[in-house]
């Protein structure tokens, strides 16, 4: 990019030239091949010590520590689907099946498709998926228009908003066996195999190693959490930023940090978070290896100060607390009806 094409180009265009010159769109092999070493690592110990204990109340923290690893395999895959680890589309593409199809039993394709529509129309109600009106209702025009389920769920959702959570695994694996069942996905039917076998081996494991009681029990922890700890990752990104409807008239910077929120944090939530904590950073550079988004993080604040764009950050309990309060506000006509 010359001096004039920069003087001359896009809002986007001119923070991209400065976050390039920082170096910060450079891959990091190293730091990929040591994230997925310890977590395919702690993922293998834990269920040797699923295999150890036998039937055990301690098989309880077991599933918690799974829950936990699930979650981070997920945002392993997040990290493939965004060619963040690998350039070329075969590699990315075997390992995000072997992470997420036969790993934890979400499919890799379903999901992409998804998240990529999600990308493109950030909290626009009727082009992103993560904002359709079929359980939550996202602003007050949607929940005029609800029907069935969204309808009387929608009076209560902030109050309902955690414990549907508990069942986002299970939906997780139910749209991805949904997706393979139709024409169309990419690689359906090793997909398909992937998913059978992850299904096969979880089940065979609980029910040889636990009483069925247990498993049960086990099932429905590790599976509860899981949902519980996928739902607290995603939640502060948009969840009560502002939505979008018609026709797209904001630029793409201001469509991308306008409707994202970032969450503060040191290691420990950059770690929880897989750096989704850094949003709107994520969102302008979605190919960014996550542990520069922290480093980008001054770079893009500071550039929207000089543009005037308003840039949200908070801690993760301001966020949670938004997004609640959102979720309340947004179901005001559905409790008005009664």
């Amino acid at each position: 990019m010359t001096t004039t094409e920069i003087s001359t180009g896009s809002d986007f265009a001119r923070l991209s030239h400065r976050i390039s010159a920082a170096g910060l769109m450079a891959r990091r092999p190293g730091f990929y091949v040591a994230r997925f070493t310890v977590t395919l690592g702690l993922f293998a110990a834990g269920w040797v010590a699923f295999a150890l204990l036998g039937n055990s109340w301690w098989q309880l923290a077991v599933a918690a520590f799974q829950a936990v690893m699930f979650g981070q395999i997920a945002l392993l895959s997040h990290d493939l689907a965004h060619k963040q680890v690998f350039r070329r589309r075969r590699p990315t593409e075997i390992a995000g099946m072997l992470a997420g199809n036969l790993g934890i039993g979400m499919s890799y394709g379903w999901w992409m498709d998804k998240h990529t529509r999600h990308h493109a129309n950030p909290n626009h109600e009727e082009l992103d998926p993560d904002v359709d009106p079929d359980i939550l209702v996202w602003s007050k025009d949607q929940a005029r228009s609800a029907g069935g389920a969204a309808r009387f769920i929608g009076r209560y959702q902030a109050f309902l908003f955690f414990p549907l959570l508990t069942l986002e695994g299970l939906n997780l694996h139910w749209s991805g066996i949904r997706a393979v069942r139709k024409p169309g996905l990419r690689h359906r039917k090793v997909e398909a195999a992937l998913l059978a076998a992850h299904f096969a081996g979880y089940l065979t494991a609980l029910l040889t190693v636990l009483s069925p009681g247990m498993a049960l029990l086990f099932f429905a922890v590790h599976q509860g959490l899981w949902g519980v700890y996928m739902g607290s990752i995603f939640a502060p990104n948009h969840k009560g930023m502002p939505t979008l409807t018609g026709r797209p008239e904001l630029d793409f910077l201001r469509k991308q940090v306008l409707t994202s929120r970032n969450v503060r944090g040191g290691v420990v939530t950059d770690v929880a978070l897989g750096g989704l904590n850094y949003q709107i950073e994520h969102h302008l550079f979605p190919s960014m290896p996550s542990p520069h988004l922290r480093r980008a993080q001054p770079i893009v604040q500071a550039y929207c100060a000089e543009l005037g764009i308003p840039y949200l950050q908070t801690s993760l309990a301001e966020s949670y607390r938004q997004a609640l309060t959102h979720l309340h506000e947004a179901g005001a006509p559905l409790r008005n009806r009664s």
